[in-house]
C-alpha cells in the first residue's frame, strides 16, 4: 500500500482520547487500531512486535549491514484530539488545488478558504486530503503512523538501502499529555528516536515549552443578595480581579516565537466556590519557574485582601528537551541531511506546545520532532498535502540510511 492508502484507511478508526477516564488507553478505540496495526506488522513479518494491556505497540525491522550500527527509533501517537469528533471521518481527495476556495460541506456552508487560511496557497498545485467539515481529519498522528509503516515496508522491500536495526513505535494518548507515561524505553531499546508528529512540511523541532498547570480556587460565602452588606464575598467577583492582575499581553494570542504566556483555559465559578484553570508555558526555564511564582504571589495578594480566600496547586507537566538534546546534536544534523537528501528544506523552530518526545527525551530516549505534513490540527479544517506525507516517508527512510553510513 502507498502511504495514502494507509492513513485513507487509518483515518477511519474513530481513536479521540478523553482525559475523564482515567484508564490507558482512554478509549477503547486506541486499542482497536493498535490491534489492527499489530495484524498489519504481522503481516509485514516484522520482528519483536509487542502490544501491551496499555495500548503500546513495539516492532524492530532488523538490520541488514555487517557492521555496529545505533538503533534509531521512530514514534507516532494512536489518539486524535478531543476537540473535535473523529468519529465516522469522510476525507476527500482534492486534486490539484487550484489556489480558491474549498467547499467542505454546501449543506452547512463550511468553507476552506485561503483568506482564513493563508498557508493553503503554499500547496496551490498539489493533492490534498481534506475533511466533509463535520470531523476531523486525524493527521495528528495518524500520517505520522501511515509514514512510518510505508518506510519500513519500503525498507524491507528494498534490501540494497543498507540500515541498522529500527524500531517503531505507536502510543495512546498523546493528545491528552500522557502518552509517554506508561512508554517502555528499556524495552524499546532505541539509542535515539524521532516523532513524527510534526505539521507542515520540513519542520524539525528539537525546543518545546516548558509546562505546568495551575487550579486557583476561590472560597466565598452566599447569604441572601438582600441582605448580604458586610456579609457576603462572590468569589466570581474575587476571581475576575485575580484573572485581571496577570498582564493581558502575555497570552497566547498576543506571544508568538519564544514568548511564553499565562492561559485561562476554564473559569468554573458560582458565588461560594470559583476554580480557575491556567497553563503555564515559557521556553526559558528560569522565566518559567518565575511564571509559577508569580501565580503564587497573586494568590498570596488576594488573601491579603481576603484573608484565606484563595489557595493555588501547581503541577510540572513537561519540560524543554533542548537541554537534553544539545549533548547528542548529531541526531539533529542526521535528520537536517535526511530532508535535504529529501529535497526538503529545514525548518528547525521551537514547539510552542509539547511532545511525546520531550517526555522520553527526559526518561532517556533523546526523541526531537519531525513534520509529518497535517495543517490546521484539531478542527474540522484540518487537511494534508499528499507531497509532503511522501517527502516524510521518503526522510525515514533517508534517516535510516544515513545513520548505517555514518556508523
Amino acid at each position: 500500500m502507498t502511504v495514502v492508502d494507509r492513513f485513507l484507511q487509518y483515518v477511519k478508526f474513530d481513536t479521540q482520547s478523553d482525559e475523564e477516564t482515567n484508564m490507558t488507553p482512554s478509549t477503547p478505540g486506541q486499542m482497536i487500531f493498535a490491534q489492527h496495526l499489530e495484524n498489519e506488522l504481522r503481516t509485514m513479518e516484522l520482528k519483536d512486535i509487542s502490544l501491551d494491556e496499555n495500548g503500546y505497540l513495539m516492532a524492530t525491522l532488523p538490520g541488514n549491514i555487517d557492521k555496529e550500527v545505533p538503533t534509531v527509533g521512530f514514534i507516532a501517537h494512536l489518539d486524535t484530539s478531543p476537540d473535535m469528533s473523529g468519529r465516522h471521518v469522510t476525507p476527500r481527495i482534492v486534486q490539484n488545488y487550484d489556489g480558491g476556495d474549498i467547499t467542505l460541506n454546501p449543506t452547512e456552508n463550511i468553507v476552506l478558504s485561503p483568506r482564513q487560511f493563508p498557508e493553503l496557497l503554499d500547496y496551490k498545485g498539489e493533492d490534498l486530503i481534506v475533511t466533509d467539515g463535520n470531523t476531523l481529519l486525524g493527521a495528528d498522528d495518524k500520517a505520522g503512523i501511515a509514514e512510518i509503516i510505508t518506510a519500513v515496508d519500503y525498507l524491507k522491500s528494498h534490501p540494497e538501502i543498507k540500515h541498522g536495526d529500527i524500531r517503531i513505535a505507536f502510543n495512546p494518548d498523546e493528545e491528552i499529555g500522557l502518552g509517554a507515561h506508561k512508554f517502555d524505553v528499556k524495552l524499546f531499546g532505541a539509542d535515539w528516536a524521532y516523532t513524527m508528529d510534526g505539521g507542515a512540511i520540513g519542520e524539525l523541532e528539537y525546543e518545546n515549552f516548558n509546562a505546568a498547570v495551575a487550579k486557583v480556587t476561590f472560597k466565598g460565602c452566599n447569604v441572601h443578595p438582600g441582605y448580604a452588606k458586610h456579609k457576603m464575598l462572590n468569589s466570581i467577583r474575587v476571581a475576575n480581579q485575580f484573572v485581571i492582575m496577570l498582564p493581558r499581553w502575555e497570552t497566547p494570542e498576543h506571544t508568538e516565537g519564544y514568548e511564553g504566556f499565562y492561559h485561562l483555559v476554564s473559569f468554573d465559578g458560582s458565588v461560594e466556590q470559583t476554580v480557575l484553570t491556567y497553563i503555564i508555558r515559557d521556553h526559558d526555564r528560569d522565566r518559567f519557574e518565575r511564571r509559577k511564582k508569580e501565580l503564587e504571589h497573586l494568590t498570596r495578594k488576594i488573601n491579603n485582601e481576603f484573608p484565606g480566600c484563595a489557595s493555588i496547586e501547581i503541577k510540572d507537566q513537561y519540560f524543554n528537551m533542548r537541554e537534553k538534546i544539545e549533548p547528542v546534536m548529531h541526531i539533529i544534523d542526521i535528520a537536517t541531511e535526511a530532508m535535504k537528501e529529501a529535497d526538503v528544506t529545514p525548518k528547525v523552530q521551537p514547539i510552542r506546545g509539547g511532545t511525546d518526545g520531550a517526555q522520553l527525551s527526559f526518561k532517556g530516549l533523546p526523541c526531537p520532532n519531525i513534520f509529518a505534513g497535517g495543517l490546521n490540527f484539531h478542527g474540522r479544517y484540518e487537511f494534508i498535502p499528499i507531497p509532503s506525507m511522501e517527502k516524510a516517508t521518503k526522510v525515514i527512510v533517508e534517516i535510516a540510511r544515513l545513520v548505517a553510513e555514518k556508523s
